[in-house]
């Protein structure tokens, strides 16, 4: 048991002996390269937006409540793997409306599982342009928790 450890010491050390002689390395050359420009000073990244979890005026899907419930009537499939389990029950989606009203980032905060989730994913997707939040009548970006619920209708 000694000599692993001695020896998982030993290759840990040269490892991190390896990554320091990388290092010098790789800065050795970046410097002392003949005829290299000076590097420009890098701009740094653009700020993220703020995204808010409130806002004056929250988003709202196109045509509303009515508008929603017609989308889910057109679009959304029933998985197989549910209907035979008769699984049944809402799918909580986090996603951020941003200042024109695309949906981003969304993800699963509360599933049923059986393909539920992943069908709730999909709608949300492929939802159209939400009309943005707005604070203080500017558009911004807005995290959303909406409940996709399934229900097999026979």
């Amino acid at each position: 048991m000694r000599r692993y450890s001695i020896l998982l010491l030993l290759v840990l050390g040269c490892a991190g002996k390896l990554r320091a002689q990388k290092s010098k390395s790789m800065v050795t050359l970046a410097t002392n390269t003949p005829g290299a420009q000076p590097a420009e000073e890098a701009t740094p990244p653009p700020a993220s937006p703020v995204v808010y979890l409130m806002a004056d005026q929250m988003p709202a899907f196109p045509g509303g409540e009515r508008g929603f419930q017609q989308f889910m009537r057109e679009k959304a499939h029933y998985p197989e793997q549910a209907l035979a389990r008769g699984v049944a029950g809402k799918v909580h989606v986090r996603f951020i409306v941003d200042e024109v009203g695309r949906i981003r980032d969304a993800q699963v905060v509360k599933g049923l599982g059986y393909g539920l989730d992943e069908e709730a994913l999909r709608l949300v997707r492929i939802m159209p342009w939400w009309t943005p939040g707005t604070i203080k009548g500017k558009p911004v970006w807005v995290s959303y928790t909406m409940p996709i619920t399934f229900r097999a209708l026979e």
